[in-house]
């Protein structure tokens, strides 16, 4: 197999720095888990030692050699599924997922999904995340939801968006019909997320420290009496479900939404005929990434990207 051999002679000021640190800041190519997986690997030399030990501290003027070996075939399967490309370059991808399109194949969902798409699409492009020729996911969106998701096609660009995820720094926005009116205008949501004690497919707002802390910016952008509304949420972090379990949380669950916000009959009532109907068919939470901002990785130019509602979410805000 094709190695890649990356080289640095250890400098001043960079003495006592532990070996996995040091690959991930000198080589952008490499981020820090990859680093220590061809430590671990053996593929990482000081001198004529082999180093195994990513907290190995290095001396200065020792020659560092790294032997990466050419990205491995990933087992997933590339299938020729249609994908809405919004950006694309060599570094990363945004695209507009579909409702019902599954990100990553899981049990139950070994094929069809985001990532087969992404393997078709990109080729020979990718260069290899963790070591696999695979498409980066930087963050994720629920099956049902629909909308903008950015997408590395390098470790660099992988390992530099997810600093900026784990930052707070990327601007992401949702849009979202609720059940109800919020009394406030605007307002922010704020509770620690975590598993559902009594039922562990879902999530709930937990008393801290249970939990992981979790914070919602929402504005009304449309009412509908007092029966339903339109939201617009912002995201400043990113736990499991936020948006859907901030707001059961506050009393105002998305319509469609199957774990938390089923059409009950007191929410009905208040519908016409034809509103009921549509509601009981609309089979999905009514959720739509419909703004992604961030620094590309390699130019630092800010990406903007919008995307208009889809259709299903358009008829219901109609019929609403």
């Amino acid at each position: 197999m094709t190695k890649e051999v990356l080289s640095h002679i250890v400098l001043e000021g960079e003495e006592g720095d532990r070996l996995d640190r040091l690959l991930a800041r000198t080589f952008p190519t490499l981020s820090r888990t990859r680093a220590k997986a061809l430590i671990e690997d053996g593929a990482v030399t000081a001198g004529a030692e082999t180093i195994k030990d990513p907290s190995y501290r290095v001396k200065q003027g020792q020659p560092i050699a790294v032997a990466v070996p050419e990205a491995r075939t990933p087992h997933v399967q590339p299938q020729n599924i249609p994908l809405d490309i919004r950006f694309e370059d060599d570094d990363v991808l945004v695209l507009d997922k579909p409702a019902g399109l599954v990100v990553h194949p899981a049990p139950g969902h070994h094929d069809g999904t985001l990532v087969n798409a992404l393997l078709a699409h990109c080729g020979d492009s990718l260069s290899g995340i963790g070591g696999v020729r695979r498409p980066g996911i930087v963050h994720r969106i629920d099956k049902d939801t629909s909308g903008l998701l950015v997408v590395a096609k390098n470790d660099a660009a992988h390992a530099a968006l997810a600093v900026q995820f784990e930052k707070h720094t990327v601007e992401r926005a949702y849009t979202a019909v609720v059940w109800g009116t919020p009394t406030s205008a605007d307002g922010v949501i704020e509770g620690n997320i975590g598993r559902n004690p009594r039922n562990r497919k879902k999530m709930a707002v937990l008393p801290a420290p249970r939990g992981k802390p979790a914070l919602t910016h929402y504005k009304i952008m449309r009412r509908f009496g007092l029966h339903a509304a339109v939201i617009e949420c912002r995201l400043a972090t990113g736990r499991t479900h936020q948006i859907r379990v901030h707001c059961t949380h506050i009393g105002h669950p998305l319509i469609g939404d199957p774990l938390y916000g089923r059409a009950r009959a007191a929410r009905l009532e208040k519908l016409t005929e034809e509103a009921v109907t549509h509601v009981k068919a609309f089979a999905r939470q009514a959720l739509h990434a419909s703004v992604i901002g961030f620094d590309h990785p390699s130019s630092g130019d800010q990406i903007r990207i919008e995307s208009d509602l889809p259709n299903d979410i358009k008829q219901l805000i109609s019929i609403l």
